[in-house]
């Protein structure tokens, strides 16, 4: 075990049962830690809870919908009960609903902070108040090179993902006298279940690919989402290893970038002007203003 396994032993993560949060489970599992892989999926949890007992890792699972609070509050005082603490929280739960602005309705614009923003906050309020009394903490947020930048189509999911960066700037300010860090991780494109999650989710908004307003949009959408994951050469344990770096960092940057494509965005960001960002966006989805 790691030293700074040692230091911040119990780690609750949540969408801990597929992708990034999966891969992050078991790494840290690997390293020592005593890590609580909370999740929705009773059939995920199990397969699971099986490779932990098959490896002898010390995980667990237990069931968490960050969209509950009554889930949320059961989850947190369980990992308290048997931990006695929670020193590390990675909130990386999240959801991805692809359509234009116009198109998504209300109700899904709703559903995507719900998971994204609102389901964040309910697990942080719910485990910062031991962290501040016991003056010692991580809390680790699964952003996106969608935090930051926002293309066509990624209206919502892009706009969850920069509420969360800036509920992160001030969480990390505010908790900055009690000892607790805050950090984003940002990564690129990444090949994991929330894809195909995506896809079924925006289903009834791509089908409109062959009609409406927006369907060259959607194709182009379709055909980039094909070329990044055939482009695709960073792994969930890739990511997984980024995270653990933040949480045993003595002091840990503010934000991480995981695959090439966030390293070439972030400058974009910082060295081209909006206009000129707007242009790469137009140009890579054939985005034209008509006669």
């Amino acid at each position: 075990m790691s030293n700074g396994a040692e230091l911040q032993k119990s780690v609750l993560i949540t969408g801990a049962t597929d992708g990034l949060g999966r891969a992050t489970a078991i790494l840290l599992a690997q390293h020592g830690y005593r890590v609580f892989a909370a999740g929705r999926s009773a059939e995920k949890r199990a397969q699971l809870d099986a490779l932990a007992r098959e490896k002898k890792l010390p995980l667990e699972t237990l069931e968490l919908d960050v969209c509950d609070g009554a889930s949320v509050e059961r989850a947190v005082a369980a990992v308290q009960r048997k931990a006695g603490a929670i020193d590390v929280l990675f909130n990386n739960a999240g959801v991805n609903f692809s359509a234009a602005v116009e198109d998504l309705s209300l109700e899904d614009w709703r559903r995507q902070f719900e998971t994204n923003f609102f389901g964040v906050l309910r697990v942080t309020q719910a485990v910062v108040p031991d962290m501040r009394q016991r003056k010692r903490g991580r809390i680790v947020m699964m952003s996106s090179v969608s935090g930051f930048v926002t293309a066509p189509t990624q209206g919502a999911y892009s706009s969850s993902k920069f509420a969360l960066e800036a509920l992160s700037n001030a969480l990390r300010l505010e908790l900055y006298p009690f000892g607790v860090e805050v950090v984003l991780i940002e990564p690129g494109y990444i090949v994991t279940g929330i894809q195909q999650a995506a896809m079924e989710l925006s289903k009834p908004y791509l089908e409109k690919m062959n009609s409406g307003p927006y369907a060259p949009l959607y194709a182009r959408f379709l055909a980039s989402v094909t070329g990044a994951r055939a482009k695709s050469h960073t792994t969930p344990e890739d990511c997984a290893r980024i995270v653990l770096r933040a949480i045993e960092a003595p002091t840990p940057k503010i934000r991480y970038l995981v695959t090439g494509l966030a390293v070439l965005a972030k400058w974009s960001k910082r060295l081209l002007s909006d206009r000129m960002v707007d242009r790469v966006f137009r140009r890579r989805f054939g985005i034209v203003r008509g006669s």
